[in-house]
């Protein structure tokens, strides 16, 4: 079996860890987003009733719990992406193409479920540049297609 040209190598190198850094940073700011999210009524502890906040209060039915709910999934699945993508064990690249991809889909999910809310752009923001890193990663997979 013959080694991979090493400028091969270095670029999947260098796009994994991209794609891995970049589900991190994703995952994060969903994470914030929907830490500073308070249900309509909700207070913290020894605290009155609270407005719902701005992110919330979007006028359409239903909106803060979808926003809610896209958030909270693409914390999960882009935090299951880093971790597999920073494991030093041998993968199966199917199972790997399936969870860049499932990640892929699920950032652009939440950036347009952020979209029209101006308080989640950097949300948005960091979910498609979490995107475009899963995709760039794919690329560099190659034709797993067969």
């Amino acid at each position: 079996m013959t080694e991979p040209p090493k400028d091969d190598l270095i670029r999947f190198l260098e796009d994994r860890f991209a794609c891995a850094q970049a589900c991190t940073e994703c995952a994060r700011a969903c994470a914030l987003l929907v830490s500073s999210l308070e249900p309509a009524g909700a207070a913290p502890p020894g605290q009155g009733p609270v407005r719902p906040t701005p992110a919330l209060d979007t006028g359409r039915s239903g909106a803060g719990h979808g926003l809610r709910r896209a958030l909270l999934l693409c914390v999960e699945i882009c935090d299951a992406t880093c971790r597999l993508l920073s494991e030093e064990s041998h993968q199966d690249e199917y199972g790997l193409r399936l969870q860049v991809e499932w990640c892929r889909a699920v950032a652009l999910d939440c950036a347009h479920a952020c979209d029209d809310i101006p308080e989640a752009a950097q949300c948005a923001e960091r979910c498609r540049a979490c995107a475009r890193a899963c995709t760039d990663f794919l690329a560099t997979l190659g034709g797993a297609e067969d």
